[in-house]
């Protein structure tokens, strides 16, 4: 049944593209409105510097302003505070009947950084791969392992989740993807396991984050919130939610081991040699030298983003520096360097373009000027949970972690949606009885835990496509598992608000 469902649902590609057209409809029907925004506290001594472009027309900030914006934040409007209460209708023209056209190159601009960032660890990756560090590695782990995979699995899942939860890491997970893939099918899994390894741990790290900078701390800086205010019970959750995730994980995993024809993406076809792993895969001393250097090099990156706020441009220089390295130690020739890469880069290129009209999406509504109109409307639904009495507390910590997963369909950026919600939801907060930290933890909840399904992620677009999962397969193994960690999102700020109670 589920392939039948494939062959008929449209390719990812198709989905993404008419999400576009129906974001596009959708600001003719829907009011233009702004919030006015504040410029962001220059306290951020670690962040990112942009200066407004001469066409930004910004009264408040003229051009050439310099603002300090959280790493990884690159756009002047979600890196600037929401004013409560300042919503406003304002005059817009309609959007051209060709902008859903017009907009994709928008978006693949917009996009650039991890759409080069892909094209170029792609490439090398595969020259890794082409020395033989890599299989190597698979073959070592697939032989210790085989027979333990709570441990592989588990441990993946723990790696990947804390990277996400300490220092934001996401975009840095693509290359593994294929190396999971070929890891998964060597195990007689599949590549929904192998995507699921990275985005659960990826989807947990952040929806439960404890230090993450791009998501909680900025949320707890305009919540007025101390840093260290429900630190440990974070971990808890953590740790909660990746056992969550591992047992799932393994259930279908083991599913499919015992029943191959169990599997979700039955009918795909992964047998062109892509993923296949080659006979070869002894690690000599050469390919562990290779490893190492990754090993370093990933040391390298996390001291970076601690020490000087590096991102996608250093960690693509680090694999720069490592494929050249990997090339010379595993002695292949500059043409095959060179043959290697850019067959590396080019399987990638779907992808890259599904990152690119995913990210079209946000840019429509941005055009349009409905974005803060719907964040505006949908935050007016909690203003009347005060009627509930004792449940209003409750109701209301759940209605902010509804408006937060909405409006992560909307604004897939975590920090931009902190930017633009939280200012919102802080005060809100005051007025349905809660403290302030718990709309923290509706907004955590909501942004990280549905990036593992919505279709505006355009980095989980990008990890489908390039495993070759179709979105409606993932959402078949995906749903049930959100359906469990909600239910711990839901028990957590239920328990945080009736706390506040007493």
């Amino acid at each position: 049944m589920i392939g039948a469902l494939t062959r008929r649902f449209p390719d990812s590609l198709v989905l993404v593209f008419a999400m576009v057209v129906l974001a596009q409809l959708a600001t003719y029907v829907i009011p233009s409105g702004r919030f006015e925004r504040a410029p962001v506290d220059q306290a951020w001594e670690d962040a990112r510097v942009l200066t407004l472009a001469e066409d930004v027309q910004e009264p408040a900030l003229p051009a050439g302003t310099v603002l300090r914006l959280p790493a990884g934040t690159t756009e002047a409007s979600p890196g600037r505070k929401v004013v409560a209460g300042s919503y406003h209708t304002v005059d817009a023209d309609p959007l051209p009947w060709h902008t859903f056209l017009t907009a994709l190159p928008k978006g693949l601009e917009k996009a650039a950084d991890i759409i080069f960032f892909v094209f170029l660890v792609g490439g090398v990756i595969h020259v890794i791969k082409r020395t033989g560090a890599i299989d190597a590695l698979i073959g070592s782990a697939i032989a210790r392992l085989r027979h333990r995979p709570l441990l592989l699995v588990g441990g993946m899942v723990s790696l990947f989740a804390v990277g996400s939860s300490t220092i934001g890491m996401a975009e840095e997970y693509m290359p593994f993807i294929p190396i999971l893939v070929a890891m998964c099918l060597a195990l007689e899994m599949d590549a929904v396991v192998a995507v699921g390894i990275v985005y659960v741990g990826a989807g947990v790290g952040y929806g439960a984050a404890a230090l993450n900078p791009f998501t909680i701390l900025i949320a707890k800086d305009i919540a007025e919130q101390d840093p260290g205010v429900f630190f440990w019970p974070r971990w808890g959750i953590l740790a909660v939610c990746i056992a969550i995730g591992t047992h799932h994980l393994l259930t279908y995993g083991r599913r499919i081991q015992a029943d191959p024809s169990a599997s979700y993406v039955i009918d795909v076809d992964y047998d062109d040699g892509s993923f296949a792993m080659p006979d070869d895969v002894a690690l000599t001393p050469a390919r562990g030298a290779i490893l190492g250097l990754f090993v370093a090099m990933i040391g390298v990156f996390v001291w970076g983003v601690d020490a000087h706020g590096w991102y996608l441009t250093e960690l693509a220089g680090l694999f720069l520096a490592l494929g050249l390295a990997a090339a010379a130690i595993g002695r292949l020739s500059p043409n095959e360097t060179a043959r290697a890469f850019t067959q590396g880069a080019s399987e990638l290129t779907s992808t890259a373009l599904l990152i690119g009209v995913a990210r079209t999406i946000e840019v429509v509504l941005s055009d349009g000027v409905v974005i803060d109109t719907i964040v505006h409307h949908i935050a007016q639904l909690l203003q009347g949970a005060d009627s509930l009495g004792a449940l209003a507390p409750v109701v209301g910590a759940w209605g902010m972690l509804a408006v937060q997963s909405v409006c992560n369909v909307l604004i897939p950026s975590g920090s931009g949606q902190a930017y633009v919600t939280m200012p919102i939801m802080a005060p809100l907060a005051d007025l349905v009885g809660v403290v302030r930290e718990t709309a923290v933890l509706a907004y955590q909840f909501g942004d990280g835990f549905t990036n593992m399904a919505v279709p505006t992620n355009a980095l989980l677009m990008g990890m489908l496509g390039l495993a070759r999962v179709p979105y409606v397969v993932w959402l078949r193994f995906i749903v049930p598992l959100l359906v469990k960690i909600y239910a711990v999102a839901l028990l957590v700020l239920a328990w945080a608000a009736w706390v506040q109670l007493a």
